[in-house]
């Protein structure tokens, strides 16, 4: 049996430490531990001692000064490793092969595929679009669904959460309409939901 050798512990001192004094000011103890100096290069180092490292760790913020504008463009960026990205099929020409795209079970047209051989989805009732349109569903829809949107939406949308504002007040009553006629429709009869 072949012992593997052991992994260094993450508070171990680092092997390629440079050997000087902590970067800390007025510290003498050896600088063991590297902590990057900014976001902006994070391959440029501190060298620390254990307990400044610890400290500086502490008060790390990689998004300190950054608009929450800034922040989600960053987040955005490293989903993708900080690489460009574009839509499927916008740099192939956008040739899609019909015939390839045969679905006899119907797999692709459930998850929206493009060319997937599928039925249209079913229309609604004209009556319901503009209450569906204000509260953003689909159609079919469910019940559940609806509480679920309806919910969001007054939370979101309800003045005590929005200071007053006359603007959210009006918005909570068309909310509020179109989810009274929605319900009072899918009550009496529930099975024009599924059926479409």
């Amino acid at each position: 049996m072949t012992r593997r050798t052991p992994r260094p512990r993450a508070y171990a001192p680092d092997p390629a430490a440079p050997g000087q004094p902590c970067d800390h000011d007025g510290c003498l103890v050896a600088g063991e531990y590297r902590a990057p100096k900014s976001r902006h290069s994070l391959n440029a180092y501190w060298w620390f001692c254990l307990e400044h490292v610890r400290a500086y760790n502490a008060a790390w913020d990689f998004y300190k000064g950054m608009s929450p504008g800034e922040i989600e463009l960053h987040l955005r960026a490293d989903t993708g490793w900080q690489r460009p990205t574009w839509p499927l099929g916008r740099l192939g020409g956008g040739f899609v092969d019909e015939e390839s795209l045969a679905d006899p079970l119907r797999v692709l047209a459930a998850g929206g595929v493009r060319g997937a051989h599928a039925a249209p989805p079913p229309l609604a009732p004209p009556e319901l679009r503009e209450p569906l349109a204000t509260l953003d569903l689909g159609w079919p829809l469910t019940l559940q669904a609806l509480k679920a949107r309806y919910k969001a939406l007054a939370k979101r949308h309800h003045p005590d959460a929005n200071g007053g504002d006359p603007a959210a007040e009006e918005r909570i009553k068309r909310i509020n309409s179109a989810y009274a006629r929605l319900r009072a429709r899918l009550a009496s009869a529930p099975d024009l939901a599924a059926a479409g």
